[in-house]
């Protein structure tokens, strides 16, 4: 009993009978330091974000310098979580710190009040951080997929993933293949867009994307097939490695947000006790 009432000392907890509907005015969400400790968190992992990309720890698969690409990737993927950790847990803390001092409330509901608002800033920020680089993502790609008339060529669009393996498809031993039209060109990123989605290429697509390459490099028929056939395994291949790095990557990312929202909620206690030790002048 003795340790109740000294552990409730500390947030003011005075029984008072003469006032039964006081707590009644008083929210149990403090949003001026949720939204300010939610502004600090975003700026936070923005900042660590920008330092991760100085020290080239923002790629997940670079292959300069001769670094190992998975070793990097397990590098980005740590900092990631680092930087998680840190902004979540500088903006759960001044969340704690900066709320109003709650009176006559048990010092359990203080401490599931300040895990709550730690959680809140948290989630605000996240709502803010990815609202950011959302917008700021997609200027970008407008930018860069933006043609200007003077590089227009009539064919399929410079970023699409799949126009590399329709280039191998094309490629020609000549200086000057005899058939330049790009028709053929867009028509077999089409074909070969369609087979990747359903995962595999009919026989009637690849007979025919084989005329188009024979027609247009001079090759010989069989010669067309196996083009077509080695180049869609090729494809595949990639695309399932694609696949098997953004799951991995979604889990880690997964497990960065959990740690970070136990980070924000854990902090915002502290903040919130250190609060409540602080003594009038």
């Amino acid at each position: 009993m003795e340790s109740n009432v000294a552990s409730a000392e500390y947030v003011g907890f005075r029984p008072d009978t003469s006032h039964p509907d006081r707590e009644a005015h008083a929210s149990g969400v403090s949003w001026g330091a949720v939204i300010g400790g939610a502004f600090v968190a975003a700026a936070f992992y923005l900042i660590l974000l920008a330092l991760g990309a100085g020290l080239g720890l923002s790629a997940l698969s670079p292959w300069s310098n001769g670094v190992s690409a998975s070793a990097v990737g397990i590098a980005a993927l740590i900092w990631l979580i680092v930087t998680e950790v840190i902004a979540s847990a500088m903006g759960g803390y001044l969340t704690g710190r900066l709320r109003t001092k709650w009176a006559l409330i048990h010092t359990d509901e203080v401490f599931f009040r300040d895990t709550a608002n730690g959680f809140l800033s948290w989630a605000v920020a996240l709502v803010l951080t990815v609202g950011f680089l959302t917008s700021a993502g997609a200027s970008m790609v407008g930018d860069a997929t933006r043609v200007r008339p003077a590089q227009t060529t009539g064919a399929a669009a410079v970023m699409d993933p799949n126009a590399y393996y329709v280039d191998l498809l094309f490629r020609s031993d000549l200086t000057a293949p005899a058939n330049q039209d790009p028709a053929p060109r867009v028509e077999a990123l089409r074909i070969f867009a369609n087979a990747l989605r359903q995962n595999q290429l009919s026989a009637a697509d690849q007979t025919y994307l084989a005329q188009l390459i024979a027609a247009s490099t001079a090759v010989s028929q069989s010669d067309a097939q196996k083009r077509v056939s080695d180049v869609f395994t090729q494809a595949q291949q990639t695309e399932d490695t694609a696949r098997k790095v953004t799951a991995r990557v979604l889990l880690w990312f997964f497990l960065a947000l959990m740690l970070g929202a136990l980070s924000a909620s854990y902090a915002a206690t502290i903040g919130g006790r250190q609060r409540d030790h602080v003594k009038a002048v």
